[in-house]
């Protein structure tokens, strides 16, 4: 009877596993389970759509954590490798719109402090947003504890902003208390 209820409990724990670490869809889009990067395993937490004008679907994302969460604030604050991987669904993403956003978005969910001593790093975030986004291009910024935050636009790496300061600002503004909480919630995996 023992071994019978280990049994059943290792398979419940596995079939746990396998659910975390499932593939996703949303929107034709399919991420992986698990990824690896800098050779540490990362769990697919959530995937979310930001949707402009209740239809117009402008991505798809998927947020990578070390240690996945439901914790909003464990996802800003934490030191572990997170990475968004956001695929682009519309041709409307024009460069100049994304800079825009991303500057609007950065100073309504951080302390106007930290957005004025930050403004040299966001003018810098910014200015790789250089080319318009497309059905299919893709968005992957990586936070790498020790060394900083790192934006690939397009598949071309464009840099790295150093610190955690700056990687803290930039979770904020999809996990901090004024952010999207349609978004916020997909990507913890609560919807």
């Amino acid at each position: 009877m023992k071994r019978c209820f280990a049994l059943s409990l290792a398979v419940l724990f596995l079939m746990g596993v396998t659910a975390v670490a499932a593939d996703r869809e949303l929107y034709g889009v399919t991420f992986p389970g698990e990824k690896i990067v800098d050779g540490k395993k990362l769990t697919l937490n959530g995937v979310a759509c930001l949707k402009k004008f209740g239809f117009v679907k402008v991505y798809v994302g998927g947020l990578y954590l070390e240690n996945p969460t439901k914790d909003p604030r464990e996802v800003i604050e934490s030191e572990q490798i997170k990475q968004f991987d956001l695929r682009y669904l519309t041709d409307k993403a024009t460069a100049k719109k994304l800079q825009e956003g991303f500057v609007e978005l950065i100073a309504d969910n951080n302390p106007p402090e930290l957005v004025k001593a930050h403004k040299a790093d966001i003018d810098t975030y910014v200015s790789w947003f250089d080319k318009d986004m497309a059905p299919g291009k893709t968005s992957v910024t990586t936070y790498r504890p020790g060394v900083g935050l790192t934006l690939e636009w397009q598949e071309e790496m464009k840099g790295t902003m150093p610190g955690s300061e700056f990687a803290q600002m930039y979770f904020r503004y999809t996990f901090g208390d004024k952010a999207d909480q349609g978004l916020k919630k997909a990507y913890l995996g609560l919807e």
